[in-house]
């Protein structure tokens, strides 16, 4: 419990520096990020179903129902992975980044070619880079790392940073200092508050 209360006064201040953070002096990219910069979602197997619609079939713990074309998905089971709701209506998800677009453009992906980048944002080779989570938790993270946001309640802290940290591991990306020194610090918390046999 110290643990948690600890990276919640340390979440506190760090959220206090992120406008700051996301300047281009802290950051300086090749070209200014813009989200068109960044197709998706693509049907990258020519089956017409969307990236998106992808990550919902893939994602739901009940077999998915499908609209009359077998295109879009229209009822399955989901558990958003940041605040534990479950969801039936995929209408009230989001397919969210987990790395966020932005976050990724200033973190390296200024300079990857146009193909990479379509690569990354309609990622389907990890179940970790893309996720469908509730509509109000995913805008309420925005474009933000773990410094700026975590989900709610904290016992979800441990599983989404090392899911960031691998994400960008992963694709290359960069973590600034107080980045790498928030994750590190939250990640070596979980290490020591985790429960004995998990």
């Amino acid at each position: 419990m110290r643990g948690v209360r600890l990276l919640l006064v340390l979440a506190a201040l760090g959220g206090g520096l992120w406008g700051l953070r996301q300047a281009e002096v802290f950051y300086p990219v090749a070209q200014p990020y813009d989200r068109a910069l960044y197709d998706h979602w693509i049907d990258a197997d020519g089956d017409c179903r969307d990236t998106r619609q992808e990550v919902l079939i893939r994602d739901s713990l009940s077999p998915v129902r499908l609209n009359d074309r077998g295109c879009r998905v229209i009822a399955g089971r989901w558990i958003d992975p940041y605040s534990g709701a479950v969801f039936t209506d995929p209408s009230r998800l989001d397919i969210d980044h987990l790395v966020p677009l932005a976050e990724a453009h200033r973190s390296g992906a200024d300079t990857w070619t146009e193909g990479r980048r379509r690569a990354y944002a309609n990622d389907l080779s990890s179940p970790l880079t893309l996720v469908a989570t509730g509509a109000s938790a995913n805008r309420s993270k925005a474009d933000g790392d773990p410094l700026s946001w975590l989900p709610w309640p904290p016992d979800r802290w441990c599983a989404y940073t090392a899911a960031f940290v691998a994400v960008k591991a992963r694709w290359g990306l960069s973590q600034d200092r107080l980045e790498a020194w928030w994750t590190d610090a939250v990640l070596w918390t979980c290490d020591r508050v985790r429960p004995v046999g998990r």
